[in-house]
């Protein structure tokens, strides 16, 4: 990656709407993390900002629209989600639902992130969403973060109280941009060299 080039674009996706959440102070870590890199642009979609359609009844929403504008324009996406009742969200599930078919997140490379109450964290919810991103085609990392109890982890302002946890949580982002930087960024610098006429024809390179 070009330092000082904001040609990485990462979204990251909160599966929750209850005020006051543990997925927005997990996020607000992640997101905290891919900042102390200058080449990369974060956006966050909080669902609870828009109004999205039930699946099937309106494809062409503008919400729908704007949603999958988003992702479709990422270079890498990241899903946190709560565990409810043995899976990831409803809300995280209508906003796979909402990125079309085929999907906007088909080829993306896809970082996920859990948070549960329990004891054994958000296990299942992260195994039930990484079934479903590869189905949809996106690219789910491996190492998905869970977080187990939540309300010891963080205090009332949504700091993480355990080093190791934020560590955890921060390796999310770096994760993802080291997918990004082995996998995808030779194929970006690639094409803009050959845009660019610095390279003549794309089999033959000067090492």
């Amino acid at each position: 990656m070009e330092n000082g080039s904001k040609h990485v674009r990462i979204v990251v996706i909160n599966g929750s709407v209850r005020p006051g959440n543990y997925t927005h102070m997990a996020s607000a870590y992640v997101i905290d993390e891919l900042r102390k890199h200058p080449e990369v642009q974060v956006e966050e979609v909080n669902p609870a900002e828009f109004n999205l359609p039930f699946p099937g009844t309106d494809p062409n929403s503008p919400a729908t629209r704007k949603l999958q504008k988003i992702v479709s324009e990422a270079t890498g996406v990241i899903l946190v989600t709560p565990e409810y009742h043995g899976s990831f969200s409803s809300v995280m599930k209508l906003v796979i639902e909402n990125l079309g078919f085929p999907s906007v997140l088909a080829g993306k490379p896809v970082a996920l992130l859990g948070v549960a109450a329990g004891s054994i964290g958000a296990i299942k919810s992260l195994e039930h969403l990484r079934g479903v991103v590869s189905h949809v085609g996106g690219i789910a990392l491996p190492l998905p973060i869970s977080i187990a109890h939540v309300q010891k982890v963080f205090d009332s302002q949504g700091h993480i109280l355990e080093p190791a946890v934020e560590q955890a949580v921060r390796q999310v982002a770096t994760n993802l941009l080291g997918y990004i930087e082995k996998n995808l960024c030779p194929a970006v610098t690639l094409e803009r060299l050959l845009r660019g006429g610095q390279i003549e024809h794309p089999d033959v390179l000067t090492v």
